[in-house]
């Protein structure tokens, strides 16, 4: 007997993982293969081996970034309410009721709860109860006919001497487990794509106004031009020069107006309420960023990575697999079924009449000897399997690492951007203040004016985008931690339902 081969998956940070390679528990071919004819039960000691399935360590992370939220998962929680917006608290929370990609996760929830009843059904014996009234004739001599009447219960139990019953209803248990970690991942994912949409919803609406502002002053600085014009004291060229900014900043309006529009239906898709009732609700504070509070702190600890649902569904997926394995090994040695009946039955034939009570019981042996390597080849697949669910978990694990990382740089690198983007557009509003005046008495020109303007438009525009920067580090930096999913939520016996508010 070949001893089981186990794999260890790298526990410590940098440790190879090597594949996963099924090992043999088969009697020997020849007498060996006789005597278990014989003994089927000798060989029932030989233990199923299976991978482990103790997911890999995540990579070592440096964690130099700074995290706002102090490295206190419960502080997830209250996330959204750090930006000091109801509007965007309410729109997640009617998102996460009403958003019809929520309830794909918990149709295959029910799925898998169901695959795990029938999995730990399997495991008990069945009891059938059978009935039958049968009218036959022969035309051998002698001729006659025949009745047949008789009620039965009838019970099988297969014994689950090598696990395979109870290998596949841990594989589904942990089945049912990663589909409610998904069903978490998609609250989160949805979250986060609302709270991302309604940010440059807002960030548009802002930049509207200043465009719109820009629009309504170049008009006045317009007709002051041509006045001027009128007058002789500008030449022609400054009011078609006036007259075009004039144009491309009406062109402009109508253009992010368009943008804005798009985005609100966007958001109708994502939070599923009628357009009306959104607009309504997002007419309060309209162009006014969320901004999350300026919360320093010094290190996320790894442990983090333990918030993501992602990560716990491929957990989850990894224990399937390796259950799967026992199935696929298991499946390879003998299988013994108890059968039992009791019944009762009457006959009648030629006048005669018999009734009575009828029983049965016994084993039932199936003992695999020939399958072209069939078998095998479905417990190499299932591993196959696992491993590849091992690869992807490292995979997955570093990808994590590295939008965590990712979002705190971005939003450490936002937070200290926008006193300089602040203060340029205070002094470029300045300077454009200054040059109008000069423009407005003759001593500017209107090329000047016109270089002022663009300047002061490109440095408001630039502080919108560095604050909603921010917004969107803030939001990714939810999302890469797990958006404060905690995995003592994952119950397998208690479905998630769609009125059930979102941990935000």
């Amino acid at each position: 007997m070949t001893t089981p081969r186990f794999a260890s998956y790298g526990r410590a940070a940098g440790t190879a993982a090597p594949d996963w390679t099924p090992a043999t528990c088969a009697p020997a071919r020849g007498r060996a293969r006789l005597a278990a004819l014989l003994v089927p039960l000798a060989i029932a000691g030989c233990a199923v081996a299976i991978p482990d399935a103790t997911p890999p360590a995540p990579p070592a992370a440096a964690w130099q970034a700074p995290l706002p939220h102090d490295g206190d998962p419960a502080l997830l929680a209250r996330w959204w309410q750090r930006f000091e917006d109801p509007v965007l608290a309410r729109l997640v929370d009617d998102a996460q009721r009403d958003n019809a990609g929520l309830g794909v996760s918990l149709a295959r929830i029910r799925q898998a709860r169901a695959t795990a009843s029938a999995a730990g059904a399997s495991r008990l014996p069945t009891v059938d109860a059978n009935g039958q009234l049968v009218r036959r004739s022969t035309l051998e001599p002698p001729a006659f006919a025949a009745t047949i009447a008789g009620v039965s219960l009838d019970s099988i139990w297969e014994l689950d001497l090598f696990g395979a019953n109870r290998r596949t209803r841990e594989a589904a248990v942990a089945r049912l487990d990663a589909r409610t970690a998904d069903w978490h991942d998609a609250r989160v994912t949805l979250a986060a794509e609302v709270a991302g949409s309604y940010a440059n919803l807002r960030l548009c609406e802002a930049l509207l106004q200043v465009y719109r502002e820009d629009l309504q002053s170049q008009r006045v600085v317009l007709d002051l031009t041509n006045r001027k014009v009128r007058s002789g004291f500008s030449a022609p060229a400054d009011a078609a020069l006036i007259g075009a900014a004039a144009a491309e900043a009406s062109n402009r309006v109508r253009a992010q107006q368009a943008q804005c529009d798009l985005l609100v239906k966007s958001m109708v898709t994502l939070s599923a309420q009628p357009e009306p009732l959104l607009r309504e609700q997002l007419s309060a504070g309209s162009g006014r960023l969320p901004q999350p509070g300026l919360l320093g702190v010094q290190a996320v600890p790894a442990a983090a990575l333990a918030q993501r649902p992602d990560l716990a569904a491929l957990e989850r997926e990894l224990v399937a697999a390796a259950g799967e394995v026992g199935v696929a090994q298991a499946d390879r040695y003998p299988r013994i079924r108890l059968t039992g009946s009791i019944g009762y039955a009457a006959f009648r034939a030629l006048g005669i009449t018999g009734t009575g009570d009828t029983w049965s019981f016994g084993p039932t042996l199936s003992l695999p000897l020939f399958d072209a390597g069939r078998r095998q080849a479905v417990v190499e697949q299932a591993g196959a399997r696992f491993n590849e669910l091992v690869a992807s978990y490292r995979q997955r694990a570093t990808l994590a690492v590295q939008e965590v990382e990712e979002a705190l740089v971005r939003l450490d690198s936002a937070n200290d951007r926008v006193k300089d983007a602040e203060r340029a557009a205070q002094s470029f509003q300045v300077y454009l203040k200054a040059s109008r005046t000069r423009f407005e008495t003759g001593a500017g020109t209107a090329f000047e004016q016109e270089g002022a303007r663009r300047s002061s438009l490109d440095a408001a525009a630039a502080l919108l985008q560095v604050r909603t920067e921010r917004v969107a580090a803030a939001i990714s930096l939810y999302k890469a931690l797990g958006g404060g999913w905690e995995p003592g939520s994952i119950v397998g016996s208690e479905e998630p339902t769609r009125n059930a508010r979102a941990t935000p």
